[in-house]
């Protein structure tokens, strides 16, 4: 396969993990709209894959840089990193998807680009401290979220509580609206960015093996600063958009269903915090896990009215496939990995 042919394969994987990642996180933004029937389900996902592309395409790549530079030495890593990470990550993507676990898509990459790091280029040249960053963000976001699920409802169970049931319900329908749009903008943001960077990361790998074919999609800065194409951007809001349109029942039924009857005080509260959550975090540049931010939130909303009103029974599942997603994946990514190894040697 030519370098330029090489590089559209990864291209086309990048956008498929893309598209999972919208198909797999559309629970995400919906499932309480829904649940509460502030929203019919194929409304909501209309309205969040807009939502989705505008926050892709216009809020940043801070995330991508995260991504494409910051965790690895894009100048000592070969592009079969980039193919093991992204294909382990979208075997992960879909066999949650195939049980209903609203696992974390950034997970599964982060832990696919170590894995397969650790076995094509080794651990040195892992930016050991960043990565170390990366991970307690991830690992104290869902703490956030439910905090702030938890404070949101609070300050609507007060701010309602004189108000006549029906219309308080139907005040914060429409106000929920509102914030799956924020919440939409914010994921599209912090997701779509993921597979930029992955996609950027693949042509600065492959860029110095055949120059010429790979300026027809990508030309490095003169000071070697991190840039993320236009047409990228493009791409991958498009794909995440489409992904999200197509969303998941499976997934959508655990969060939205399962955990506890969601009412709309609840789901304007939680997705008020995850939003913030993940939108914050995109503007620093963290690739957080939206799945996880807006199920704690979810918790939280809960919480706020009752601590037995949560099947927690349910919620330990979830937290379990929260923490096995980062080792899991990671042993995908060194098999994944060992496997291209092996053939590229045939």
């Amino acid at each position: 396969m030519s370098i330029l042919g090489l590089a559209l394969f990864v291209v086309a994987l990048a956008l498929f993990f893309d598209f999972s990642n919208g198909f797999h996180d559309a629970s995400n933004i919906v499932a309480t709209i829904i649940s509460s029937r502030s929203m019919g389900i194929r409304s909501a996902l209309i309205l969040t894959a807009i939502l989705e592309f505008i926050g892709a395409y216009f809020l940043g790549t801070a995330v991508a840089k995260t991504i494409g530079h910051a965790l690895l030495m894009p100048g000592s890593i070969s592009i079969n990193v980039v193919i093991a990470a992204t294909l382990s990550a979208i075997l992960w993507n879909l066999f949650t998807w195939f049980y209903g676990l609203p696992s974390s898509s950034s997970h599964a990459l982060i832990g696919g680009l170590v894995g397969a790091t650790l076995i094509t280029s080794g651990g040195e040249v892992i930016h050991w401290g960043k990565l170390t960053e990366v991970i307690g963000v991830i690992l104290i976001s869902p703490l956030i979220g439910f905090i702030g699920g938890l404070i949101f409802t609070n300050i609507n169970f007060y701010i309602f509580s004189n108000i006549k049931p029906s219309r308080a319900n139907m005040i914060l329908k429409r106000l929920q609206i509102v914030s799956s749009a924020f919440l939409a903008l914010a994921h599209g943001t912090n997701d779509a960015q993921k597979s930029m960077g992955i996609i950027a990361l693949s042509l600065a790998v492959l860029y110095p093996l055949d120059p010429l074919a790979i300026s027809r999609l990508y030309t490095p800065e003169p000071d070697g600063a991190f840039i993320v194409p236009k047409w990228v951007i493009m791409a991958c809001a498009l794909a995440i958009a489409l992904g999200m349109i197509s969303g998941g029942k499976r997934i959508i039924k655990t969060v939205g269903l399962s955990l506890y009857k969601i009412r709309p005080v609840h789901g304007f509260g939680a997705q008020m915090s995850c939003s913030a959550v993940v939108y914050i975090c995109a503007l620093l540049g963290f690739p957080v896990s939206t799945t996880q931010v807006a199920t704690s939130a979810i918790m939280g909303a809960g919480t706020a009215q009752r601590i037995n009103i949560v099947r927690w029974g349910i919620a330990g599942e979830i937290v379990v496939a929260w923490i096995v997603t980062i080792p899991a994946s990671c042993i995908m990514g060194m098999i994944v990995s060992f496997i291209i190894e092996r053939i590229a040697l045939l």
